[in-house]
């Protein structure tokens, strides 16, 4: 493949990191201090008080809904985004939640700001919104009216590490935040991903969430005394506060983390040089080139269609495929969820199409890799494949 979606994510330096490490008689593999400071270094660099390291970005998606169903065991209503990857909406059902589906803004994929504030009943419960390919995902206006009516918002940053809104990174705005390390995004511990938060209480049962339900994961002692002075008859060190998870990490994902994050403004620089340098020069007259870029910091090149043109679309494939360009059909999740057998039965019949911009995305949308060492003479080949079309 000449232009795969990700290229030398991980570079020699993370590894030497990593062996360095290993070199030692009796290294610590499991969750340690390098997982700490991995945590510390995050909460600094985005703007948080606190960071939980955790297996993937899916794993935190899934604690993320858990913390909300402990305050509402009863459910109700998440507002979610039908673009987006399976585990932002498959986090809602496996806690009881009910989805309810909010179509995109087209400049920014993510949920329109109108269309959430348009779905808010008294059974919603937080609204659930993911920040597409490094665009800015949030206005004011829904940040305004969400503080308003005290519903929490929830930021999903997997795919839009660095991104900003009105100069704050998008991670730091929310109630709760989560991010991916995947391997494609921009930076990598393999797998991994992070849950933030500026709320101690969330905190401490996420470290507890992530590790059995532990209550001994939590580094607050009047937590911890509180727990056991109420459980007198246990063993203090196995207490078990919820029906949790593993959903740990390891010390090597911890270093590679750090290592990758003291270069993560530069990859976000890089990314932003190449988007830019992208929608200058495909052909304005058949794919979208307006989207929000203030605060980008793009994930992928996005290629959607100006109108539906399904001999274009095939064209494209081919030719794509023909010069060695991966793509992913759909954008992000591969396309419109709503229309995922799993979710026959919760949603009613034919409910995808009340969300038109998510389908155009669905069937004429596709997203290609942009990646740090993708020079620029890459970008205008990939370009010139693309209009050739």
């Amino acid at each position: 493949m000449k232009f795969p979606l990700m290229r030398n994510n991980i570079l020699r330096e993370d590894l030497d990191a990593v062996i360095e490490h290993l070199k030692q008689d009796d290294p610590i593999l499991t969750h340690g201090a390098n997982v700490r400071a991995f945590e510390a270094e995050w909460s600094e660099w985005l703007g948080v008080k606190y960071s939980v390291f955790v297996n993937s970005g899916a794993s935190a998606n899934l604690l993320t809904m858990a913390i909300l169903k402990i305050r509402h065991p009863e459910g109700g209503e998440v507002i979610t985004p039908p673009l987006a990857w399976v585990s932002d909406v498959a986090s809602v059902l496996q806690n009881g939640f009910t989805p309810v589906f909010a179509d995109i803004d087209p400049r920014t994929l993510a949920m329109d700001s109108a269309q959430i504030l348009s779905k808010i009943t008294d059974r919603t419960r937080a609204v659930f919104l993911t920040h597409v390919q490094g665009f800015d995902g949030l206005t004011d206006e829904l940040i305004d009216e969400l503080k308003r009516r005290n519903i929490p918002l929830i930021e999903d940053v997997c795919e839009s590490h660095g991104a900003t809104h009105n100069g704050k990174r998008l991670g730091s705005l929310g109630w709760i935040s989560n991010f991916s390390y995947y391997y494609a995004h921009h930076m990598s511990t393999i797998e991994g991903g992070m849950v933030c938060t500026n709320d101690p209480e969330v905190y401490q049962q996420v470290r507890m969430l992530r590790s059995h339900g532990m209550v001994r994961e939590s580094n607050d002692p009047a937590v911890r005394s509180k727990y056991q002075e109420d459980n007198p008859e246990l063993n203090p060190d196995f207490i078990f506060a919820f029906p949790a998870y593993n959903m740990r990490n390891t010390e090597i994902g911890g270093i590679m983390g750090r290592s990758q994050l003291k270069r993560l403004d530069k990859i976000v620089k890089r990314r932003t040089e190449n988007l830019l340098r992208f929608l200058k020069q495909i052909d304005s007259s058949k794919y979208r080139t307006d989207f929000k870029l203030e605060g980008s910091s793009n994930y992928a090149f996005n290629l959607i269609l100006k109108k539906p043109d399904d001999d274009l679309v095939q064209r494209l494939m081919q030719k794509m495929r023909e010069s060695g360009v991966e793509f992913r059909r759909g954008s992000a999740g591969g396309g419109n969820q709503v229309r995922q057998p799993y979710l026959k039965g919760i949603v009613p019949d034919g409910h995808h199409r009340e969300f038109p911009e998510t389908e155009h995305v669905h069937f004429y949308g596709f997203y290609i890799g942009n990646f740090p060492d993708l020079t620029n003479e890459e970008v205008d080949e990939i370009c010139a494949i693309l209009n050739a079309a």
